[in-house]
């Protein structure tokens, strides 16, 4: 029960730097709908948002809708991806997706069913669909946010859905949507994944356990 107030006290303190700092973060993917969102989405697994931002353009100048997807077809797809890692089974997946949009009706739509039944899209892509492309709750969580949860004490979850439940616990409902964008900001600019001073960090300063500093202040291991 300690752990749970402690936890608690913790993300409203939080809750108030990610406002003062992100107070409307925008999506870092490019897109104008709900489909284009949900494929820079698809695309930004294991690949950064710049370069989704650089090839996308190209790919929705022909094809921003599922009709025009499934008419390219896997291979010209693959084409126009093909700086994005995994681009051959995320060419594969688009147009497949987009297959099965058309034999749903032809619109992405906001049901969470529906949207992890497509391939190559998760319970990731589709909370960020959810989220920002039809403003239900949902509090989408990738390895940045995953990594971070852990650094601030507001989750030891092994796995990020274990994690998305302790963030889901300890956030309002209604700031989960931009919840969910400030934390991927900060961790931009704030909290890299490597070389980073605790000490110095807005966050993890006070929000650290000492075991978690000590952890991280180790020098690395030589092989």
């Amino acid at each position: 029960m300690v752990r749970a107030v402690k936890r608690q006290d913790k993300a409203e303190r939080i809750g108030v730097i990610l406002d003062d700092l992100y107070p409307d973060p925008p999506v870092p993917l490019d897109h104008h709908d709900p489909y284009t969102l949900l494929v820079a989405v698809a695309l930004s697994a294991q690949t950064t948002d710049k370069k989704v931002n650089e090839v996308t353009p190209a790919l929705f100048a022909l094809a921003d809708t599922p009709e025009q997807m499934v008419e390219l077809g896997p291979e010209r797809i693959l084409e126009l991806i093909r700086e994005i890692g995994l681009a051959p089974t995320k060419a594969n997946n688009l147009w497949r997706a987009a297959t099965q949009i058309l034999e749903a009706g032809g619109e992405v739509i906001a049901d969470w069913e529906f949207l992890e039944s497509l391939a190559g899209v998760g319970h990731k892509t589709a909370s960020v669909v959810m989220a920002q492309a039809f403003g239900v709750p949902a509090f989408p969580v990738d390895t940045h946010i995953h990594r971070l949860a852990a650094r601030w004490g507001l989750s030891n979850g092994t796995t990020v859905e274990r994690t998305e439940r302790d963030l889901k616990a300890v956030f309002p409902i209604d700031t989960w949507n931009r919840r969910h964008l400030q934390i991927i900001f900060f961790g931009r600019e704030w909290c890299p994944a490597r070389n980073h001073d605790l000490a110095e960090c807005p966050i993890c300063s006070w929000a650290a356990t000492k075991r978690r500093v000590a952890e991280e202040s180790r020098p690395p291991r030589l092989r």
